[in-house]
């Protein structure tokens, strides 16, 4: 029997001014990907949502990405020809839809936080690896990549933010669902 856990979403009032302050760069990504560790593989290789190749070039996960701009057929479709990807958005007559799966995450390891930033950032993350020391600040704040993983996509213009909405399933899949500033909240999916 399939689990569903409705996620609470964080409404940030403001953009932390150190948070993902430092980008990933293409060199510094490729450094990191050579370690031999396999949950960074699995986290952010070939067809995950957090890659920052995930787009057909190098694109830092936390600056914002127009997601809702493109079409998914069209810019995942190298990807889902090798069967690399279970990622895909669309957009219906009340809602945008996005679908994810969360690539040897699960919640046994990883926190996943959707938040809302000032109603034009919909932020997915999560911290992937335990702290070995604590330290000041936030993990998001220096090498982000080396503890967690981000995915930051701009909520489409005619979308509300007060009306994101997102599920875990199974632990392993994230569905998100974010409604049109005139449309009535409906009932949870799960």
């Amino acid at each position: 029997m399939a689990t569903c856990r409705l996620l609470e979403i964080q409404v940030e009032d403001h953009h932390p001014p150190n948070k993902w302050s430092v980008s990933l760069t293409e060199q510094v990504f490729k450094t990191f990907l050579a370690l031999p560790h396999p949950i960074l593989h699995k986290v952010f290789g070939d067809g995950s949502f957090f890659s920052p190749l995930l787009f057909g070039k190098f694109f830092d996960p936390s600056d914002a990405f127009p997601l809702w701009d493109f079409e998914s057929d069209v810019l995942l479709s190298n990807l889902r020809s090798s069967s690399k990807t279970n990622l895909d958005w669309s957009e219906t007559n009340d809602a945008y839809l996005l679908k994810s799966e969360l690539p040897g995450i699960g919640m046994s390891t990883v926190g996943i936080g959707v938040n809302g930033e000032k109603g034009k950032i919909m932020e997915i993350s999560g911290q992937w690896k335990q702290q070995q020391r604590e330290r000041e600040g936030d993990w998001r704040s220096g090498n982000w990549w080396e503890n967690g993983y981000v995915r930051r996509i701009e909520v489409p213009q005619d979308g509300d933010w007060k009306k994101i909405e997102a599920h875990l399933i199974n632990d392993v899949f994230l569905e998100g669902h974010i409604r049109g500033n005139k449309v009535r909240n409906r009932e949870s999916h799960c």
